[in-house]
């Protein structure tokens, strides 16, 4: 109970206890963290259902998970101070928000020296317990940049971003020697490889129903029988249906809907009443399939202009919030993204951004900074890189596994 664990973190349930939809559910019970209230946590459960429960009758179900949380809150309470830049970003930088829309943040941080000095190994990454920040630690932060990473690279540009000390100014004076014409792949390439997976994500789900509806009628369906029906509604041959059906079972056992990566943890499932409301799958989330395009519309005016578009025009917005809203076919979606390709292909072959980031620019940052709060630490500066820095994590002996 003294560590609030991360969303997403799988758990088991010691007391029984009653779901959201009014299902009774008994001690032993499955299921991933999703929301956190003081004391409390919201489980949705394996087999589907949300249960809200006291936070000392929920353990991880692993035992690296808790080590996990107990590392991400430790590292998220000392060098919370330590950050040195910050926006606002998602739909609220994009200029697509509505009122239900959540506030995310990304920034980044300068390690104390003396947590980069020693044998452990330096924290890269803070991330709140509901995912909703992340903050980079700069060394971080500029290999990504250089990569053309779209989250670095919208942070850095967002309307918003707010440098909380001098060496986050430094990192916005030379933000314009990231962009190059690596944005076509890191943003575009990457778009339209999302849809592809979007894509299997629907034939997944098309799957889901069909196959929870046979096995409800037919629990003892084995995987052959189960592929040949499929193969026959689906008009594909029986080899590639049974694939069909391994990956349908392997993505719900990763989405946490069922306890095992198999067909008997799918026919237990069926066989419970409350499958017939599980949440449609993280992939076809209609959040989904609006980020994929706006990210191709971001990195065709960044290619065409040599300027960042992160705020999309009034006509785009209003065509991203009715896909937000679900008021958009996902095929429909996948079909204009395929339809930006060759004005993205012509984009880049004549972008003014220069063909490569100014990789000789960043060392040098990365070397001020460093010595920069090297040089507090010396002399005692006042503040989270000097007098006042957190000590570093012990070192403990770790045994091989």
């Amino acid at each position: 109970m003294s560590v609030e664990l991360p969303h997403g973190t799988e758990v088991v349930t010691d007391v029984a206890g009653v779901t959201e939809d009014g299902r009774r559910v008994e001690a032993g019970a499955l299921g991933r963290v999703v929301a956190t209230a003081p004391g409390e946590v919201v489980v949705r459960l394996v087999g589907g259902g949300r249960l809200r429960i006291d936070a000392g009758h929920v353990t991880p179900r692993r035992g690296g998970q808790l080590r996990f949380a107990e590392r991400r809150a430790a590292a998220w309470s000392a060098l919370r101070p330590c950050v040195v830049l910050e926006a606002v970003v998602g739909s609220r930088a994009w200029g697509v928000a509505d009122e239900c829309s959540d506030t995310d943040r990304r920034g980044a941080f300068v390690l104390p020296w003396t947590w980069s000095a020693g044998l452990g190994a330096p924290v890269e990454e803070l991330v709140s317990a509901d995912g909703s920040a992340t903050h980079w630690e700069v060394g971080k932060l500029l290999r990504q940049a250089l990569r053309n990473d779209p989250n670095t690279l919208e942070l850095l540009f967002a309307d918003g971003v707010a440098a909380r000390d001098p060496m986050g100014e430094w990192l916005l004076a030379a933000r314009e020697r990231f962009p190059s014409a690596l944005i076509y792949g890191s943003f575009a390439r990457y778009a339209l490889s999302q849809g592809k997976k979007l894509r299997q994500s629907a034939r997944l789900a098309a799957h889901r129903g069909l196959v929870l509806d046979w096995l409800r009628a037919e629990p003892g369906l084995a995987l052959d029988r189960l592929a040949a029906r499929l193969a026959r509604s689906t008009g594909v041959d029986d080899g590639r249906a049974r694939d069909y059906l391994k990956q349908l079972y392997r993505s719900m056992y990763d989405q946490g809907l069922i306890a095992s990566n198999d067909l008997a943890a799918l026919a237990t499932l069926a066989a419970d009443g409350a499958a017939a409301s599980l949440e449609l799958p993280r992939e076809l989330r209609p959040k989904n399939a609006y980020n994929l395009l706006r990210l191709l519309h971001t990195a065709l005016g960044w290619l065409e202009t040599g300027r960042p578009t992160l705020r999309v025009d009034e006509e785009l917005a209003a065509r991203l919030r009715a896909i937000k809203q679900g008021e958009v076919a996902i095929d429909e979606v996948l079909a204009e993204a395929d339809a930006l390709a060759p004005a993205l292909e012509a984009a880049r072959a004549r972008t003014p951004l220069p063909q490569r980031p100014d990789v000789t620019a960043a060392d040098a940052l990365l070397r001020l900074i460093r010595e920069e709060a090297a040089r507090r630490w010396v002399r005692e500066v006042p503040g989270p890189w000097g007098a006042d820095a957190p000590p570093p994590p012990r070192v403990e002996w770790q045994e091989e596994s």
